[in-house]
């Protein structure tokens, strides 16, 4: 459960980099998301190598909430589908496009 006045945490597992436009507006659209409704938000970047190397349990479970970056390639897709099914079969709140 979270705590009040405590931001929402969201882990977004994907590959930041600068050449893929809609991981720029990510980070973009979680702040506009967060001053219109009021609500801190902090976001961090979790690389799916990370994931694929360290397990899913560990990286992921620190966050409220969970965003599977848009667009491919991952640098590890086994990353990105281990943290997908980690959302599922944990019922944590989830998007992916």
């Amino acid at each position: 459960m979270m705590k009040k006045n405590r931001p929402v945490q969201i882990g977004i597992f994907g590959d930041l980099d600068a050449r893929h436009p809609s991981r720029i507006a990510t980070d973009a659209a979680l702040i506009h998301s967060s001053a219109r409704l009021s609500v801190p938000v902090e976001s961090r970047w979790l690389p799916t190598e990370r994931i694929a190397r360290e397990g899913a349990e560990s990286v992921l479970s620190p966050f409220d909430a969970l965003f599977c970056a848009p667009g491919s390639p991952y640098a590890s897709m086994d990353g990105a589908l281990e943290g997908i099914r980690f959302a599922r079969e944990r019922n944590r709140p989830f998007v992916a496009t």
